[in-house]
């Protein structure tokens, strides 16, 4: 089932405002989750199934790829196997912004949003089912582009469930991303436990048994959207699809010859991403600016995301280096005895997690105690870039040890500050994305923010090439105080940032 229910036929002019007829201001004005609409459970699911995929498949990732044949593993480098990684983490979302071209111009962001998460259960069983690079290649590229899908129309769609100006969009964005951490903390135990006992096929198998489960919940619940996100934005005519049409497998081909003729190889798949996701990113920006479109006032606050924009690579660049410093680090440095049992390395991945599950509520509560009062946008960005890069100066005090030499209350410590960044930064940045978004931009916008997620992802592919276990502090020492620094000058702009925004907090 790919179709959505069909909206209410209107009523005929009657004495009752319209309003009171209108699906879309009946979910707006829904509190019966928890004051939050009760369609953000739907979501909540989709995501939170999708994230456990995600998160359980990319726990046991790295280590396939650079263990040897003796452990299951496919025996390649540690940087090119850092650089598949980097470059799939950066794919994912780069593909947030095709789809959601496709989901604004196409189909609309809720069909987009399901057959997207068919692809990423498609690519899980690839990696479950195909043997070797064949695996790895297909399920990637499945579970990268049905990945984008899904996070940029479920972000989107939790936008459209909020009225402009309803101070409760923050804190339900903090609840969605409570769901993505569920998701990010059972994945990894999980499909690492699976992995560690039967093999890392058998824990590809788990991650596609859970997108499954993700699939079933959503189609179940799927009435309480009603009628959300069932049109695009800005419909493309005919003409303009079959030229779309064309264009895609145009790059197909391209991507394809240069792949045969070696320009595209694994080793060099980080920077080729950072490349095309900064192309893509001031393409995007160019095109939404000089759109006529928008109002000036939408131009504006096109341009406050900017800064914003630069801040999220930065912290992105360092975050998602969980996927492969840390992995390595955790391989490697990381004393992961408990009672004599050494637990495997995915586990690690599931620590930074649970502090957000704890956090999540609290923040949520924070901000909406707050109300008008809380820091602004810019302001929790500036603390969440300084507040990763004081993450990665920490690691200086456990640095100089031999291998399995780091405890692990260190590193849990550690991934608490990177717990308390992220909330700061990340759901910020979604809620943000929807409250700045031009409205012909509507799903793009949410894009712009994931091409930061994208750039700064791949970098830290790129990034982990520098990473040497027994010369630890240059490298945390100086990626730590850029973000700082980044932080400080970000925490100084904010009243200027803020007028750019036109009223948005």
């Amino acid at each position: 089932m790919s179709g959505t229910p069909p909206r209410p036929a209107p009523a005929d002019p009657p004495s009752a405002a319209p309003a009171a007829d209108d699906p879309v201001a009946a979910v707006h004005r829904d509190r019966s989750f928890f004051g939050q609409p009760m369609a953000l459970t739907n979501l909540f699911g989709v995501e939170l199934w999708e994230r456990f995929s995600f998160y359980g498949m990319q726990g046991i990732l790295l280590i396939y790829l650079y263990w040897g044949a003796d452990r299951g593993g496919l025996g390649i480098s540690e940087a090119t196997a850092t650089a598949i990684v980097g470059a799939y983490g950066g794919l994912v979302y780069i593909s947030t912004v095709l789809a959601a071209w496709v989901a604004d111009r196409i189909f609309g962001a809720e069909r987009t949003l399901f057959s997207s998460a068919v692809l990423v259960m498609v690519g899980h069983l690839a990696l479950a089912l195909l043997p070797g690079m064949a695996g790895v290649g297909v399920g990637l590229v499945c579970v990268a582009v049905g990945g984008g899908g899904v996070k940029a129309t479920a972000t989107s769609l939790v936008g459209d469930l909020y009225a402009p100006g309803d101070q409760r969009r923050d804190a339900g964005f903090s609840l969605f991303y409570m769901g993505i951490n569920i998701g990010a903390l059972t994945g990894p135990l999980l499909t690492g436990l699976l992995q560690d006992k039967a093999g890392f096929h058998w824990g590809f198998g788990l991650a596609a048994l859970g997108m499954a489960a993700g699939l079933i919940q959503y189609t179940v619940f799927r009435r309480n959207l009603r009628g959300l996100g069932a049109a695009p934005a800005d419909p493309l005519p005919r003409r303009g699809r079959i030229r779309a049409g064309v264009g895609a497998l145009a790059l197909i081909a391209l991507i394809a010859v240069l792949a045969v003729v070696g320009v595209i190889t694994a080793a060099r798949l980080a920077d080729i991403t950072v490349v095309v996701a900064a192309i893509a990113a001031v393409g995007y920006f160019a095109v939404i600016l000089l759109s006529r479109q928008i109002t000036p006032t939408e131009r504006r606050r096109v341009y406050a995301f900017i800064p914003m924009f630069v801040a999220s690579v930065v912290f992105w660049s360092l975050f998602q280096q969980i996927f492969t410093v840390l992995t390595i680090y955790s391989d490697r440095r990381l004393d992961r005895r408990i009672f004599g049992w050494e637990f495997p390395v995915s586990w690690v991945q599931s620590i930074q997690p649970v502090w957000v599950i704890i956090g999540a509520g609290a923040f949520a509560a924070l901000w909406t105690r707050l109300g008008p009062r809380q820091p602004s946008s810019p302001m929790k960005f500036a603390l969440g870039t300084a507040g990763m890069g004081g993450a990665f100066l920490l690691f200086i005090a456990m640095a100089g040890g031999g291998p399995n030499s780091a405890p692990v209350w260190g590193l849990v410590l550690i991934l608490g500050v990177f717990a308390a960044s992220e909330l700061m930064l990340s759901p910020v940045g979604l809620s943000l994305a929807t409250k700045l978004a031009p409205r012909p931009f509507h799903t793009q916008m949410v894009a712009l923010f994931f091409l930061s997620v994208s750039l700064g992802t791949a970098l830290s592919g790129s990034l982990a090439r520098f990473y040497d276990e027994t010369h630890e502090v240059p490298y945390f020492a100086t990626l730590g105080a850029v973000a700082v620094a980044v932080g400080a000058v970000l925490a100084v702009a904010t009243p200027a940032i803020r007028r750019l925004m036109s009223g948005v907090h």
